[in-house]
Order: structure tokens, then C-alpha cells, then sequence
């Protein structure tokens, strides 16, 4: 099996804050595409004005709005079944996940939008199911990385992959650059974080990118091997 030499990689916290400095790692995306990823989260901007808001996202996307400091804002998507106040307390995890693909109205604040997300489409991407990832690990021998937290890693893996969270995926990149046209096998817990790391690789010019549709989650329900 081959494994990927990664030293010195700090683990960051998951306690973020919806208050995110311009600093830190982010991903030069498709213009069409909304805000920019920085630590594993796509970023919104919030233009001026009384105007509805409109953002294309990706599935799988965990999204930041900039808020002014010290306010709060009622966030509602129906169709998401997302009702939340933002920023959320200290104590919670501060994104929210975007978890199908479609168009979806909101409101945040008194402000109005809709929000187009897209499924991942590439030439160089593919997504698996938990039988055909099995298929692949048996037949090509990719390298296979994990991309949820350290804490998940160590409650079962698939045997032989790599641990690297999707919060230092971006900074990490070059590190896999003699990977960079092997076969590469990405899943998180749910199919989600996976999504945003495959995105990552395919901007960065890799060639052979696979996802774990429905995670390690569906992995596990078929009852695969975890170590």
C-alpha cells in the first residue's frame, strides 16, 4: 500500500468563528464560483446594499459569512431544513454545511438570496460508491487519504490511509506532488469534506481523483474493512 510521507502537520482546532480575518490559506476558484476557501471553509462576502444576495457554491461546501462584529443574524434555508442565529455560540462548531445540490432561497437578516450549488463535474473526478471504492483499492492500489479530524481518524479508518484534515488540505498540496497523476481515493464521514478536498486537487492539476460518495459512513454499513 503506499503511504504518504506528511511531517509537521498542525491539526487545527474546529472551533472556528463566523468572524474570519482575510489571513490564512486560500484556493484561487473559478470565477463563477462564490467567495474564496480558507481552512477548509468557503468564505462569503456579503455585499453592500439592500439588494437580494446571490452565491454559487459546491455541494459539500461548509460555509463562513463575513458578519459585522458583535452582530447577529437569523439565517434560514427552507429547503435545507437550516434555521440558524449567526455567529453562533463560542462553544459550537461555527459553519454550515451545504449538503445537496440545487437552488435554495434564504434569508439572512432582512436580507434576501438564493444560493445555486453545484455538484462537482470533472473530467479528472469521480465519485464512488463504498463497493466500488473497494473495487479500486483491490484492483489499482491508489493512495487513499482521510480528510476528517484526528479524533475521527482514530475511531476507524480504511485500512492504509493517510490522515489529512481537510483544514490543512490546501497548504498540504505540494506535498503530494509526485501523486500528482496516481491514483488518489478521498473520503471523509458523509462524502462532504471530501468534496472540498477532491476540488482542491483538481484546481491543483491532479489527474485522478476519486471520492467516497457517501463516506466511511456507507463504507462501514457495507461492512468493509476498518482499522
Amino acid at each position: 500500500m503506499k503511504t504518504l510521507k506528511i511531517l509537521n502537520i498542525v491539526i487545527l482546532s474546529f472551533v472556528l468563528i463566523f468572524s474570519v480575518s482575510a489571513g490564512g490559506t486560500a484556493e484561487v476558484e473559478n470565477s463563477s464560483i462564490s467567495g474564496t476557501i480558507e481552512g477548509g471553509l468557503r468564505i462569503l462576502d456579503i455585499e453592500d446594499g439592500e439588494g437580494d444576495l446571490e452565491y454559487t457554491i459546491y455541494r459539500g461546501d461548509y460555509i463562513v459569512f463575513r458578519l459585522e462584529d458583535g452582530s447577529k443574524y437569523e439565517f434560514e434555508v427552507p429547503g435545507l431544513e437550516i434555521n440558524e442565529v449567526l455567529p453562533k455560540a463560542a462553544e459550537e462548531t461555527s459553519y454550515v454545511k451545504m449538503k445537496k445540490s440545487g437552488d435554495y432561497e434564504f434569508t439572512l437578516g432582512e436580507r434576501q438570496g438564493v444560493f445555486h450549488v453545484l455538484e462537482l463535474v470533472d473530467a479528472n473526478y469521480q465519485e464512488l460508491t463504498a463497493y466500488d471504492a473497494n473495487r479500486l483499492i483491490q484492483n489499482v492500489n491508489p493512495l487513499i487519504i482521510d480528510v476528517r479530524t484526528e479524533g475521527e481518524y482514530r475511531q476507524g479508518h480504511i485500512p492504509g490511509a493517510d490522515l489529512l484534515p481537510v483544514q490543512v488540505f490546501a497548504e498540504n498540496i505540494s506535498k503530494l506532488e509526485e501523486y500528482k497523476d496516481e491514483d488518489i481515493l478521498l473520503y471523509c464521514a458523509s462524502g462532504n469534506r471530501s468534496t472540498v478536498a477532491a476540488r482542491m486537487l483538481i484546481d491543483a492539476g491532479f489527474t485522478k481523483v476519486y471520492n467516497l460518495r457517501s463516506g466511511i459512513g456507507d463504507w462501514m454499513r457495507n461492512n468493509l474493512p476498518v482499522e
